[in-house]
C-alpha cells in the first residue's frame, strides 16, 4: 500500500483509501477514485499525473496524487 504518487508510467493499481478532508474525498470520489477502482498511470510530469480510472483519463496535481492510497497490481 502506497500513495499514487509513487507509481510510474504503465503501473496499475487498485484504490485502497482516500486521505484528506471531506470535500477532497468527495471530489476524488466523483472523479471515480472509489475503493477497489482499477487505475493505470498514463503519464507523469514533475509529480503531476494523468491516470486512467474506469474509462476516463484524469489529470491530477501532485497534491492530489499523495492523497490517493493504492495497492499496486
Amino acid at each position: 500500500i502506497m500513495p499514487l504518487s509513487m507509481l510510474k508510467v504503465g503501473d496499475s493499481a487498485v484504490v485502497s483509501a482516500i486521505k484528506g478532508n471531506d470535500s477532497t474525498k468527495k471530489h476524488l470520489e466523483n472523479l471515480g477514485f472509489v475503493a477497489n477502482a482499477q487505475i493505470t498511470v498514463v503519464s507523469v510530469n514533475g509529480g503531476d499525473m494523468i491516470v486512467k480510472v474506469m474509462e476516463s483519463k484524469i489529470a491530477l496535481g501532485k497534491d492530489m496524487t499523495t492523497k490517493i492510497i493504492v495497492t499496486p497490481q
